[in-house]
């Protein structure tokens, strides 16, 4: 039973260290002179290391193997396969016509999620036994490389393979530079752990299932996933919107007691964010 229950520690690694693996190869196909169909590998690569990375995390509470060890590695595999590898790879395909402007918009996408992580783990240091909270702070780093992966692919699919425009470079800048931003921001994205089955959730996936079939038929199938991903960025960005205009009536109503109200919001955010961070996911103090 001892050797089966170390055994099931290693597993949730397997998982982290595949994550790493698809983001390596995805940086090695990303150097030299790499074409259209090598950087479509590329981002093909990054989104299989997304896949993996959501999988350790499950596999880790169905096993009972979560640990600070877990955390760390994760975090590790995360700035490698989502800010090095997309940073590399989105400069490749359309930043590197920007000379050294688009070298350190690409180099500000890796930092960004590097720094994204480094307040993860202290959040996840302040609640070690939190975990199922309802929002991250700031965008994470997966979801961030995640729409630079789904505009690379559909832009391949769409375009046949045929390079990026050059009018599309400034665009694509302006998308790196604002998915940096909000990775260290402190826009609050949902998690959707607490999405139980319920009428409203029903009428939401119905919505975003009707809007993926308008886009798929209109348009591409290939925009069907940037177009999720651009429904995420948005989420987050209005419900902070909301949110600080809430506070902001509250201000103007009643000064003192709007005061200690937002002294408070804030403590439960704090609170809420250290939950949300949290929940080492592997484990293996035994295996090092």
């Amino acid at each position: 039973m001892m050797k089966l229950r170390k055994l099931m520690f290693v597993l949730p690694n397997l998982f982290t260290v595949t994550s790493i693996f698809c983001g390596f190869y995805a940086i090695t196909l990303c150097t030299g002179e790499a074409g259209p169909v090598q950087l479509y590998q590329a981002a093909l690569a990054i989104f299989f290391a997304m896949f993996f990375d959501g999988v350790d995390g499950r596999v880790a509470r169905l096993t009972k193997t979560q640990s600070d060890f877990g955390v760390q590695l994760d975090s590790l595999a995360d700035v490698m396969s989502f800010g090095v590898a997309p940073g590399l790879l989105v400069y490749k395909w359309a930043l590197a016509p920007l000379g050294f402007a688009g070298l350190f918009m690409a180099f500000a996408f890796t930092a960004c999620g590097a720094l994204r992580l480094a307040r993860f783990n202290v959040l996840a240091a302040r609640n070690p036994h939190g975990g199922g909270g309802r929002f991250f702070v700031g965008l994470p780093i997966p979801l961030a490389a995640g729409v630079l992966v789904s505009l690379i692919i559909s832009h391949h699919a769409v375009s046949g393979g045929e390079p990026l425009r050059e009018s599309a470079t400034v665009p694509v800048a302006m998308t790196v530079v604002g998915l940096s931003l909000l990775m260290v921001s402190t826009v609050r994205y949902r998690t959707f752990k607490d999405a139980r089955p319920s009428r409203k959730s029903a009428l939401a996936l119905m919505l975003v299932v009707l809007g993926g079939v308008v886009i798929a038929t209109r348009f591409h199938p290939a925009w069907v996933l940037v177009a999720c991903c651009g429904a995420y960025l948005m989420l987050g960005l209005v419900e902070s919107a909301v949110q600080v205009r809430s506070r902001l009536v509250a201000r103007k109503v009643a000064p003192g007691a709007a005061a200690v109200a937002v002294a408070a919001v804030i403590d439960d955010e704090d609170e809420d964010d250290a939950e949300d961070e949290a929940g080492p996911r592997n484990d293996g103090p035994a295996f090092l």
